[in-house]
C-alpha cells in the first residue's frame, strides 16, 4: 500500500458512524476537477507506513466505529485486501471508495465480507465518460462493478456535478441508468484545488441548480440527496 493520507477523525466520510479515512496514493483516471490532485501526481509528500496506520487504529479502539479507504483509487494497490484483513481483524468496520475499475478485487473483497459499506464514483453517464475521466475506459468493468455492489446492504452511488461536465440531461441518463439503486448523492463541486489548474475558482453550480439535478434524480433511488452545499 501507498498511503499518503490519514484523517484521525470524520463524522461525513461514513454516513451515520465515527471514522478516520486513510488517502491511498495513485489513481488511473485524470479527472481534471479532481480535488485530491496530490493523489494523482505524486508532490513529494512522504508515504504513511501501514505499520503507523495499524498502531493509530489500536490506540482508537472503542472509539471509532470504522476506516474509510479513498484516493486515488484504493483499488490499484494489489494488497489492499490484506491491509483490510488487518483492520477488519482489530474490529473495524470498513467502508471502501472507489471508481468500480477493479470489479475483481471488488468481487473478492465482497466475498470474503471485507468491506461493509462502497461508495462508488459514477463520473458521467456510461457514454460520456471517457470525456470526463480523460483516459481509455473499459466500460464493461464499470457495469459489472454496479451490478456487484448494488447487491450489498450498504453502498452508495454519487457523481460530482461540474459545470461544462454535466447537465440535466446527464442526470436523467444517470437516473435512468442506476434506477432502483439505494442511495445517491448530487455533490457539489469546489474549485479550491485541482489536478487541471483551469478548474481552480471555477465558479460551481448553485444551490437552485444542484436542487434541480437531485429532483430529476430522486425518482430512480431509495435516497437521494445533495452533498457538499
Amino acid at each position: 500500500m501507498i498511503i499518503k493520507g490519514l484523517q484521525k477523525q470524520t463524522v461525513i466520510d461514513y454516513p451515520g458512524k465515527i471514522a478516520c479515512t486513510i488517502f491511498t496514493f495513485g489513481c488511473n483516471f485524470r479527472c481534471k476537477y479532481c480535488h485530491n490532485p496530490e493523489l494523482v501526481i505524486d508532490d513529494g509528500r512522504p508515504e504513511i507506513k501501514e505499520i503507523e496506520i495499524l498502531e493509530f487504529l489500536k490506540s482508537r479502539k472503542g472509539f471509532l466505529d470504522g476506516v474509510c479507504i479513498t484516493g486515488g483509487e484504493p483499488t490499484l494497490h494489489k494488497d489492499l485486501p490484506d491491509f483490510i484483513r488487518k483492520i477488519k481483524n482489530l474490529g473495524f468496520l470498513v467502508k471502501l471508495d472507489t471508481n468500480g475499475t477493479n470489479p475483481e478485487m471488488l468481487k473478492g473483497l465482497i466475498e470474503e465480507k471485507l468491506v461493509d459499506y462502497i461508495a462508488m464514483d459514477i463520473k458521467a453517464p456510461l457514454d460520456f465518460y471517457e470525456n470526463v475521466v480523460n483516459v481509455k475506459v473499459n466500460k464493461d468493468d464499470i457495469q459489472k462493478s454496479i451490478d456487484l455492489i448494488r447487491k450489498l446492504k450498504e453502498y452508495e452511488f454519487r457523481t460530482t456535478v461540474v459545470p461544462g461536465l454535466f447537465n440535466e440531461n446527464h442526470a436523467k441518463l444517470i437516473g435512468e441508468w442506476l434506477k432502483g439503486s439505494k442511495r445517491f448523492y448530487v455533490q457539489q463541486f469546489r474549485g479550491i484545488k485541482t489536478l487541471d489548474k483551469n478548474f481552480v475558482n471555477k465558479k460551481p453550480f448553485t444551490k437552485e441548480e444542484l436542487i434541480k439535478f437531485r429532483n430529476i434524480l430522486k425518482p430512480y433511488f431509495e435516497t437521494c440527496e445533495i452533498r457538499g452545499v
